[in-house]
């Protein structure tokens, strides 16, 4: 089952299960955690700038001993993050954080600031500015 993907629009392969580390807040715990589920199988391994382990979750896909192209690595724009400037920084500050080449895919992690979720502001001019900057990336 961990070897099962779903194929993007640009012809991409995700796998269908990923490891999640949202709440593993050390990155010697997010390294270990991350180099056991890559040992048990997982290809797929998710993180974000929100849960502070990306510097862990790097070290776990570089201890693994695994091809660095068959393991796919997401992570996720602070959901405060709403203009492109701020995007381009995040992405730069996960790659470097993450130690890795490149992040196979990072997305938005929420349409709206965690803080502000109950007011009526979409925030959708700064999600596309947020957007544009990961395409570029």
């Amino acid at each position: 089952m961990l070897e099962a993907t779903y194929t993007l629009a640009n012809g991409v392969q995700i796998p269908k299960i990923g490891f999640g580390t949202w709440m593993i807040d050390a990155d010697a715990d997010a390294a270990k955690a991350v180099h056991e589920a890559i040992d048990a199988g997982y290809r797929h391994i998710d993180t974000a700038e929100a849960y502070g382990n990306e510097v862990g979750v790097g070290e776990g896909v570089r201890a693994s001993g695994i091809n660095r192209k068959d393991i796919f690595v997401n992570t996720k724009l602070a959901a405060e993050i709403k203009n492109h400037d701020e995007a381009v920084k995040a992405i730069d500050d996960s790659l470097q954080k993450l130690n890795l080449d490149y992040i196979d895919m990072m997305i938005i992690h929420a349409p709206k600031p965690w803080a502000k979720y109950d007011e009526p502001n979409r925030y959708f001019e700064g999600n596309l500015e947020a957007w544009r900057a990961l395409e570029e990336a």
